[in-house]
């Protein structure tokens, strides 16, 4: 990667070409977000003009919720027509949550392996356990090579939309193909079930021939559902995520937005999903759920789950007292048994248990696709008196707890050593683990005060071990606003900013810090406010209940 410490190069060739202002105006906007905040990043590919950025939040979020990825590149394909594509995922509350966003002027096999590998270095070089995207040859192409451990799904929302397009005649003359067709897709219960009934549908409409859905079949195990359940795709609905890519952005972007009003745009969607989870946030720590049974269980995972979460683990639950468990096989510590609903035998599923780990494995596959326990599962729980979750069928991602330490931890073992090992990967897990203490900090003056000290103190500890006197620590970085391929940043290379930049630096973070604080002081003020009227009005009616309770024994 050539690094490139001013953009006026850039801005002459921007402008050039197509992007003429418009790639102007937007790198004016990032370069200024990048000095705003040296863990924004965004990287320029010198051929194609490509643009790529992702805020700390973005990169933060994706060390939690990065398991499960889904990339939008629909905007420019349908009615919107704008070089737009982004990266989102699902947070612990099911809501989406962004992992980065890129101007693709040039669709090509080259770009989509640029951006795949740019957006893969901004994400500290963690591969994601399963990516979504839309039915694109370039993407299809461009995963494999960048992402081969990781699995690719096409969304079943864009397969449908291209089939609808491509068998337009065949829908009008024969109306019940695409009630078929999606029968066939959603209600498959196993791979034979679906084989069976996709072969009886092309008979049945006499499309046997048909290219089209030649060529879908052919790429079945990346779309249809039954072939992918065995991996996490971190959806909870059958409708969230797969269904339709663009929701982060829908509503903010339309046929009308301009480049030069997108990135505007894209702030106010990030605030507005922000503000979202907060409140989500909020119900979920200062309300309790309803329960339904008395199973400690439902008590256990209603203090675990966020609140969305558990109402989907409770309907599970409750889904247990209309399914019995029959015995099939008991081969001492594993034990085989058929869950079906009372009176739908033939739509029952095979859970296996092992009593010595306190394991099962259901032929359903919830909890392998969403991570959320299925009901046949704690159905043989029930049956086998298993009173509380085993702590293995709790993903950390769900609960109130999501953001605290690093979640792909649960996901490690599937990927590359050697993305773990790197200097790019070492020095974005310290950036955002010291963002989380930023963060914590700027909410009251104790906490800003307990954070300072334990960086103080972990600064000294880490210039001893490097023989530097405290406030001198040296190490690697990674050079941010750049162009063409990424640097390859290692130990030996050398540090050009000087000691006073340093303290400029420092002195900048601290009063931002500090204008920080003195935002959430004056948020505290005025809840305190609020809850001070609140209390008044509390007593006032008690006043005038209480004299109405005296005027009625007079």
């Amino acid at each position: 990667m050539t690094v490139v410490n001013s953009l006026s190069a850039y801005m002459s060739i921007t402008r050039q070409r197509s992007l003429g202002g418009v790639g102007h105006h937007v790198l004016d906007y990032l370069k200024r977000m990048q000095s705003e905040n040296p863990a924004f990043f965004y990287a320029v590919q010198d051929d194609n003009g490509n643009i790529f950025w992702a805020d700390a939040t973005s990169r933060t979020n994706y060390s939690y919720f990065g398991d499960a990825v889904i990339l939008d590149t629909t905007y420019k394909t349908n009615r919107y027509q704008v070089p737009f594509a982004y990266f989102t995922g699902l947070n612990h509350h099911g809501q989406p949550v962004l992992f980065g966003c890129a101007l693709i002027f040039n669709e090509s096999e080259s770009s989509f392996i640029w951006l795949f590998r740019t957006w893969l270095h901004a994400m500290s070089g963690r591969y994601p356990v399963s990516i979504t995207t839309d039915l694109d040859p370039f993407v299809q192409v461009t995963v494999a090579q960048v992402f081969p451990s990781t699995r690719h799904r096409f969304c079943k929302w864009s397969i449908l939309r291209e089939t609808r397009g491509k068998l337009a005649h065949l829908c009008q003359a024969h109306p019940a193909f695409e009630t078929e067709f999606k029968k066939c897709i959603h209600e498959s219960e196993t791979i034979d079930e679906f084989e069976s009934y996709w072969q009886s549908l092309l008979e049945r409409f006499f499309v046997m021939d048909n290219e089209w859905l030649q060529s879908m079949y052919n790429v079945r195990q990346h779309w249809v559902p039954v072939y992918m359940r065995d991996t996490f795709f971190g959806e909870i609905s059958s409708n969230e995520g797969n269904e339709c890519l663009n929701v982060f952005f829908d509503g903010y972007l339309n046929s009308s937005t301009t480049l030069q009003v997108l990135v505007r745009q894209c702030e106010k969607a990030v605030s507005s999903w922000h503000e979202r989870e907060l409140k989500a946030d909020y119900e979920t720590t200062n309300s309790s759920p309803v329960l339904k049974t008395p199973s400690p269980m439902e008590k256990q995972a209603a203090s675990l789950y966020t609140r969305k979460i558990f109402m989907k683990f409770q309907d599970e639950l409750v889904e247990t007292l209309a399914n019995p468990a029959t015995r099939i096989d008991d081969s001492g510590t594993i034990t085989t048994y058929r869950v079906a609903k009372f009176g739908e035998n033939q739509t029952s599923h095979v859970v296996t248990f092992n009593s010595f780990e306190i394991k099962a494995s259901c032929s359903c596959q919830m909890f392998e696709y969403s991570g959320i326990i299925c009901r046949h599962i704690l159905t043989v729980f029930r049956a086998k008196n298993v009173l509380t979750l085993p702590s293995q069928y709790v993903l950390k991602r769900w609960t109130r707890n999501a953001k605290t330490g690093t979640l792909l931890d649960e996901h490690a073992s599937k990927l590359p050593s050697t993305s773990r090992d790197s200097v790019t990967v070492r020095y974005n897990n310290l950036r955002q683990e010291a963002i989380k203490y930023v963060e914590e900090g700027a909410k009251s003056i104790q906490i800003y005060h307990v954070a300072m000290r334990a960086l103080q103190e972990a600064d000294k500890k880490v210039c001893a071990v490097k023989n530097l006197s405290p406030g001198t620590t040296k190490g690697a970085t990674v050079t941010n606003g750049s162009r063409g391929e990424l640097l390859a940043v290692d130990d030996d290379v050398p540090s050009y900013q000087s000691v006073a930049e340093k303290q400029k630096k420092i002195h900048e973070l601290t009063a931002e810090l500090e204008v920080t604080n003195q935002r959430c002081e004056f948020y505290r003020a005025n809840l305190l406010a609020v809850l001070k009227d609140m209390e008044e009005q509390k007593l006032n009616l008690s006043v005038k209940v209480q004299n109405a309770r005296l005027s009625l024994k007079e």
